[in-house]
């Protein structure tokens, strides 16, 4: 004889499972794809993507650039907008330009109160950083993202004109940051730099003999012409080999390079390139004004030709 079984009061019996239960639903094909589409793009939305300085998308440059200063409505001849800010906080710049051996000139700028930044060339604008750009004979011609530019044979002229990080130009009392240098031995036009000018004689009512004649032998005394390095290529082997070049800040420094072939010589750091010609020499001269342990290589042959060590 069976009896029934027994259901205590707060128990249940436990569902028994069927076949039926354990075959798996067949999904529809567009679900499923749904489904993944929509999965893919949960992970992309998450993920962020890599950061960018960049500006917000339905602004420009120079809208999405915080407080730094006034945007101004003026434009330069380039289509930049002015950017004021006060003159105790604006950049100025000065800048030399010294005859190269091969033909043109080499420019090197002074900058107070600025720093070149290409890693955040597109940016927002903050004070104190960004670019410069040249101006040969009141034509854009480059940008410079360190403290030394080129100019080839033939100009008259070079301005250099200091912007932001968004392309803006720095400005002071509605003009540019800027200024500029004869090539042709004249003196230069009047620039709009804020830097501090100094008087002309006549301006003093009644200037000693020798005032005039003091700050002369500065002016016209030649640059310190540095150190410099000879360094040879061939094949695989420099000569002489590898080693440290111990620096001081702000000490000028010249490699001259002779290569068996045509190569590419890399300072790192400064980020300055000197085309190789085969069995050419070949000179690169830079101002190391940055302290730290720089190599020296080439391009093409890959071979580390030496390190700077700047204190």
């Amino acid at each position: 004889m069976t009896y029934p079984h027994k259901v205590t009061p707060g128990h249940a019996l436990a569902p028994r499972a069927s076949v039926a239960s354990l075959v798996p639903v067949p999904v529809p094909a567009p679900v499923l794809v749904l489904v993944l589409v929509l999965a893919a793009a949960l992970a992309l939305a998450g993920c962020g993507g890599r950061a960018t300085t960049h500006h917000k998308p339905g602004t420009s440059h120079q809208e999405a650039t915080g407080s730094s200063g006034t945007l101004l409505p003026t434009r330069d001849e380039g289509g930049h907008r002015l950017r004021e800010v006060p003159t105790a906080d604006a950049p100025t710049v000065k800048a030399e330009a010294r005859p190269d051996s091969e033909g043109g000139w080499n420019v090197h700028l002074t900058v107070e109160r600025f720093r070149f930044t290409p890693e955040s060339t597109g940016g927002a604008a903050l004070p104190g950083r960004g670019h410069a750009r040249l101006l040969v004979d009141g034509r854009e011609t480059a940008r410079l993202y360190g403290p030394w530019g080129y100019v080839p044979p033939g100009a008259h002229t070079v301005t250099v004109r200091l912007h932001a990080d968004d392309h803006t130009v720095w400005a002071v009392a509605g003009t540019p940051v800027q200024t500029a240098v004869r090539l042709d031995g004249t003196p230069a036009p009047a620039t709009s730099t804020p830097a501090a000018t100094t008087p002309s004689a006549p301006a003093s009512p009644r200037p000693t003999p020798s005032a005039p004649a003091s700050p002369r032998p500065t002016e016209s005394r030649p640059p310190d012409p540095g150190r410099t390095v000879t360094l040879t290529i061939t094949g695989k082997t420099v000569s002489p080999p590898p080693s440290r070049i111990e620096l001081k800040k702000g000490e000028r420094l010249t490699l001259r390079v002779t290569s068996d072939r045509a190569d590419t010589l890399h300072v790192h750091g400064y980020d300055r390139e000197l085309p190789l010609p085969p069995g050419a020499p070949a000179s690169l001269t830079l101002t190391v004004d940055r302290t730290g342990l720089f190599e020296v290589e080439t391009h093409e042959s890959g071979l580390l030709v030496t390190q700077l060590v700047v204190r």
